[in-house]
């Protein structure tokens, strides 16, 4: 399964959506990171402190092989739209992240229009950075985003200043001893479990589409 990271915003939960991914995937099998960002955002956490998976910063095709089942590929913050149009006809889903206000949703709706336009439908949105209760956010969110019918991850990931303090510790948030961690942790550990849902998991193990 080949699962890219991307968004035409930064600051939405890129990165470290594509390290609790990877962090998911790895326990399930043999999984590699791609760093394809030039700000090597993900190749920076690693180099800080140990992850459970390899991290390379350039796609190496024959060094691959057959080691890896899964791979995460965080890509660049705005990739141009030729870019976009690669990554999904180059991969089994792409993951989208976005965080509940608008600007962020602003891009979200570029993203997904420019998909739509080339005929991508392997995406699906996934909410970052939800802020806690009583605010009202991630449901407006999700009802907007509903009534546009487009695909979304049944769980959120909820705002916790502990996948900060992951990132400087070079390791993924299960590691951090805070009382947060684990919390944090499921909320990805949902995420990773609806990747490999019976429903979906032939659609995202098939060849990706070529052109």
């Amino acid at each position: 399964m080949i699962v890219t990271v991307t968004s035409f915003k930064g600051g939405v939960g890129k990165t470290t959506t594509a390290i609790h991914l990877a962090a998911f995937l790895q326990g399930q099998a043999e999984t590699l990171l791609i760093d394809a960002d030039p700000n090597r955002s993900a190749s920076s956490w690693a180099s800080r402190g140990q992850l459970p998976f390899p991290v390379i910063d350039e796609w190496h095709p024959d060094a691959l092989g057959t080691a890896f089942q899964h791979v995460v590929i965080d890509t660049q913050a705005r990739p141009t739209q030729d870019d976009l149009a690669t990554l999904a006809t180059n991969c089994n889903l792409l993951v989208l992240p976005t965080t509940p206000d608008i600007l962020a949703l602003d891009a979200l709706v570029l993203t997904v229009n420019y998909l739509k336009s080339i005929r991508a439908e392997r995406y699906r949105i996934l909410l970052t950075s939800i802020p806690p209760k009583p605010s009202k956010a991630e449901d407006e969110v999700r009802s907007l985003l509903a009534e546009a019918h487009l695909p979304v991850f049944k769980q959120g990931i909820r705002r916790y200043a502990v996948f900060q303090k992951a990132a400087m510790a070079g390791v993924p948030v299960y590691d951090v001893k805070n009382p947060k961690a684990e919390i944090a942790w499921q909320d990805y550990a949902a995420i990773g479990k609806e990747l490999l849902l019976p429903d979906h998991r032939n659609s995202l193990n098939s060849p990706p589409p070529q052109e």
